[in-house]
């Protein structure tokens, strides 16, 4: 099973996280997609997940799901509480952008996880158009380049000077070093073409990267402890899925994830 739903939930004797483990995704291994099952309602202390070490920033709930009464379904399973949710090429296509502002006006904070990539005026004119959604984070392919980074960066700027968050992608968590050398013909090695994506992101004046795990000790060693690593790939140890470079919650805070997806 691999968990869908973290929130946070202080304790008030040890101002720890915690995580309210509502619903899983569940399949056999060679099964198709078996649907969701409500689990038993349960508070488990995040130490168990992340080495009793409070994540320095956020976990980001990611609502992969087709439509949108599936999505407001799970979100109301969290009752009072706002996780952090992350809307995906899937959502958003299916049901445009009415979808973000209805999760929005609930009070969720929003990572709209659309990976723009075209020519700058092109990202530009869709960072704009995505900048009056109200969202809290967006994302562009590190590999369109500075110039499309900055023009995205652009795009996204209030009239008042405030913009939601911009990341770069780097390499995607289900590419490996092998598959990047022979299709991409990258030849260097994932975490020193993850560093290089990474300086050219912060050099466009972007707010950090979307790495793996893997990278984020890297990443904030050249470009600064300020600099954001959000981390997708995050995995129950033994839990199995599409992407190749994954990481526990637990190694992911050890490694310096700033939010994990």
């Amino acid at each position: 099973v691999q968990l869908k739903a973290a929130v946070r939930r202080p304790d008030p004797l040890m101002d720890k996280r915690y995580v309210r483990a509502r619903r899983v995704r569940a399949a056999g291994a060679k099964a198709p997609l078996m649907g969701h099952k409500l689990i038993l309602e349960c508070e488990t202390i995040v130490k168990h997940i992340i080495g009793g070490c409070a994540m320095p920033k956020d976990v980001i709930v990611a609502c992969d799901f087709s439509s949108a009464a599936e999505t407001m379904e799970f979100l109301n399973l969290f009752e009072n509480e706002l996780p952090f949710v992350k809307i995906g090429m899937e959502l958003f296509y299916s049901e445009g952008p009415s979808i973000v502002r209805r999760i929005k006006e609930r009070g969720h904070r929003i990572f709209l996880d659309l990976k723009l990539h075209d020519i700058p005026n092109t990202v530009m004119k869709a960072m704009r158009a995505l900048s009056r959604l109200g969202t809290d984070m967006v994302n562009v392919h590190a590999a369109g380049g500075s110039h499309m980074m900055s023009a995205a960066l652009s795009g996204l700027m209030g009239g008042d000077g405030s913009r939601p968050l911009l990341i770069g992608v780097t390499q995607l968590t289900s590419m490996d070093e092998a598959r990047m050398r022979d299709e991409l013909l990258i030849g260097a090695a994932m975490e020193e073409t993850v560093a290089r994506y990474a300086l050219n992101v912060k050099a466009s004046g972007l707010d950090g990267v979307v790495c793996s795990p893997l990278e984020s000790e890297k990443v904030h060693g050249l470009c600064g402890k300020g600099f954001l690593t959000v981390t997708p790939g995050i995995r129950f140890s033994g839990a199995e899925g599409d992407q190749a470079r994954v990481s526990t919650p637990e190694d992911a805070r050890r490694m310096g994830s700033d939010y994990i997806v």
